[in-house]
């Protein structure tokens, strides 16, 4: 079993927050993005991966080699960004010899047993009911649970079960196969090659899929999502912090989730709040946000803000969504 993990996006939707820092690495309850998806493929047993890496890729080989150095990772570079299937089609001489994959894109944090996938006699893929079908690719089921048809965006989707990101492929060659005839023959959708596309040409084959339902999906795609799953993972057992030291006439109103050598003075912390390593925050007040690591925060009401790596704010009461590298002065004249 090998492990594919695409993270070749721009995570545009996040801008300016992701003009430095890749939305994988964006921390949810104290954890990055893309650990969601590697922890519990460890847990299963997976030693090998294969990361595909495109806009600040060497941000995210430098994070996986520092936390995950007993692993057997391999990267290769999207340096064209023209969709999810040629990105898999570029790192096909990875896993063209493994018996099966798994493919999980890293973008999102998905609620899943993947013991349910490494078990599954079939290929299968993750799926979640959505309200608007149109702005995913969805599947079509048959009576036993088995996938007939998938599409890419539908104008008219004729089902509302959407596919989450994560996929068991058992057919390597057969998708290597479906990849490389696409991407030979210009078959694409809307200017992309889709890996929808290719799984629709294995089905037509007459491959069978499975549909293994999430019960939750996290598109942290947008500010307000990616608070609101923040506070949700700072509510279960194992993410916020426990035994915080204690620091100077600060109260902190849990769940909060904060890094190491961090120095809080004179301010209210919380609730749902996750801070990064090396943060100094000075007469504040910070509720329902995310602050990057080295960041200094001195006099700020903050409340549903997201503030990236090596920020510097004084004197203001904001919501924002502030990249790296950045200073702001909202002082008074």
């Amino acid at each position: 079993m090998k492990a594919i993990i695409p993270v070749a996006g721009a995570g545009t939707r996040l801008r300016p927050l992701t003009y430095t820092q890749p939305k994988p690495l964006i921390p949810v309850a104290g954890k990055p993005i893309l650990s969601f998806i590697i922890d519990p493929l460890v847990e299963q047993g997976v030693t090998e991966f294969l990361i595909i890496l495109g806009y600040l890729g060497e941000k995210i080989k430098a994070f996986v080699e520092e936390k995950y150095p007993h692993l057997s990772v391999s990267y290769v570079y999207q340096e064209e960004r023209l969709g999810s299937a040629h990105a898999l089609w570029i790192g096909r001489h990875f896993f063209n010899d493994a018996d099966e994959v798994i493919i999980a894109f890293g973008d999102a944090i998905i609620d899943v047993d993947f013991s349910i996938f490494m078990k599954s006699s079939y290929s299968c893929i993750a799926i979640k009911r959505v309200t608007d079908p149109r702005e995913f690719g969805i599947v079509e089921l048959g009576n036993d649970n088995m996938i007939t048809k998938v599409i890419e965006k539908p104008s008219i989707p004729k089902s509302n079960k959407a596919m989450v990101g994560i996929y068991k492929i058992k057919e390597v060659p057969q998708l290597i196969e479906a990849l490389t005839y696409n991407i030979e023959n210009n078959l694409h959708t809307e200017g992309e090659f889709h890996l929808t596309d290719a799984i629709m040409r294995m089905i037509s084959a007459g491959i069978p899929f499975s549909a293994v339902e999430v019960d939750n999906w996290f598109n942290c795609g947008k500010k307000e999502i990616l608070l609101e799953t923040n506070a949700i993972f700072l509510d279960r057992e194992g993410y916020a912090s426990v035994d915080l030291p204690p620091y100077d006439n600060t109260i902190i109103i849990h769940p909060v989730s904060i890094g190491k050598k961090c120095k809080l003075t004179h301010s209210i912390i919380g609730p749902h709040v996750t801070i990064g390593d090396n943060v100094e925050i000075i007469q504040s007040i910070i509720s329902h946000s995310i602050i990057g690591n080295y960041s200094k925060l001195n006099e700020i009401i903050l409340n549903k803000s997201v503030v990236g790596n090596d920020v510097s704010l004084s004197s203001a009461g904001q919501s924002l969504s502030i990249g790296d590298n950045t200073e702001i002065d909202f002082g008074h004249q």
